[in-house]
């Protein structure tokens, strides 16, 4: 049996965002007076925010870095960003084939419309799920049961592609197979530890893989 509907990952699986990021989670620390190393920062690319600073912070602190890095972000979060090599051509063959597209991301929802409008790529997504600005919807597994829950993907297949442990655990535990990429942010055996049903080299072998699972009988949407 073949998929339907695929949710992608944002940062580290289809755009480069590694720069934006690190600069951001660095530029708040500073801020706050707390000294981290670029290798600890590394760690936060994937996690929710407030999980992240949770590891420095606590109380007040937290949602005050967590609107440091976003004010942070808005400004020069962009810079030198870019999709991985491929993507673009990618998402456009699995619409073609008949795929329902949609992201599934631990970023804000309106950054990462803010990011996909950017490089002019919402046009490919039947839906683009994200964090909201609180922490009442914040997890990969509850960003996840969100888009799954959008009428677009009623009745369909889904499977769950991503470059960190959090989308492995968000799609276990929603009930959904894994695809993990290994051009992305994951260090060594991170994804292999989950077992994925497939670990792609990038985005044209990513792509070859999903339409070879494609299900038969859809048409383009």
């Amino acid at each position: 049996m073949g998929y339907g509907a695929v949710l992608f990952d944002l940062d580290g699986t289809l755009i480069d965002t590694q720069k934006g990021i690190v600069r951001s989670f660095a530029h708040t620390f500073r801020t706050l007076g707390c000294e981290v190393e670029e290798q600890t920062i590394r760690r936060y690319l994937g996690p929710p925010l407030r999980e992240s600073f949770a590891q420095h912070f606590s109380g007040e602190d937290v949602e005050r870095a967590v609107q440091i890095y976003r004010d942070y972000y808005a400004r020069h979060g962009l810079e030198g960003v870019a999709p991985f090599e491929g993507v673009p051509d990618m998402l456009k063959a699995l619409r073609a084939a008949g795929y329902t597209v949609c992201v599934a991301t631990g970023k804000a929802r309106d950054v990462a419309l803010q990011v996909l409008e950017h490089f002019s790529m919402t046009q490919y997504f039947a839906y683009i799920g994200g964090a909201s600005a609180d922490a009442s919807l914040e997890t990969k597994a509850a960003v996840i049961r969100s888009v799954l829950a959008q009428p677009a993907l009623a009745g369909l297949r889904a499977v769950m592609v991503g470059d960190r442990d959090n989308d492995m655990q968000g799609a276990r535990a929603c009930g959904l197979d894994a695809v993990g990429v290994r051009y992305g942010y994951a260090f060594a055996g991170e994804l292999e530890a989950y077992a994925p049903v497939y670990l792609a080299q990038d985005a044209r072998d990513l792509c070859r893989w999903l339409l070879d699972n494609k299900e038969q009988g859809r048409t383009e949407r």
